[in-house]
């Protein structure tokens, strides 16, 4: 089993995890990524984010995507956006490896936290992370913008 940080030539695989994970959240119809996309988001000009692949016999079963954030109360962050092992591969330790190599990109970097978030009816992923000593915050509501909101946005 290999952690390492991902390259152009995961995308592929990293999407057919996303699209799993979209399945899974009940959700595939919200997914409007592409490869190609995240090809230019992550190593073009101006990368917005960046992944670790948990790999075994040089297949890809596991990804955390991530980014860097800042919060005005800590300073430099990670945000973890994504931790995504294959159905077929789970609870064989490889989502305990990703978050480790996240907590290790977060001391290397001196980033002052790790955030993510969690569906509130995904228990095995609750329980995950509970195990590991996470704080889960039930007082935070989340707001989103979507593409056409943005679109249609008054700022009078």
């Amino acid at each position: 089993m290999n952690i390492r940080k991902g390259t152009p030539s995961d995308l592929e695989a990293i999407y057919d995890l996303i699209m799993e994970l979209a399945i899974y959240e009940k959700a595939p119809e919200e997914v409007n990524n592409s490869v190609e996309r995240m090809l230019v988001d992550g190593f073009g000009e101006k990368p917005v984010f960046e992944f670790f692949v948990a790999e075994l016999d040089q297949e890809i079963l596991g990804t955390a995507i991530f980014y860097y954030r800042y919060s005005t109360w800590k300073g430099k962050a990670i945000y973890l956006e994504d931790l995504v092992v294959k159905e077929s591969a789970r609870g064989k330790g490889y989502g305990k490896l990703l978050l480790d190599a996240i907590v290790m990109e977060a001391k290397d970097t001196n980033s002052k936290q790790v955030r993510w978030q969690v569906l509130d009816w995904n228990e095995p992923a609750i329980n995950f992370y509970k195990k590991l000593g996470a704080d889960l915050d039930g007082e935070w509501i989340n707001c989103t913008l979507s593409e056409e909101q943005i679109q249609n946005y008054q700022t009078d």
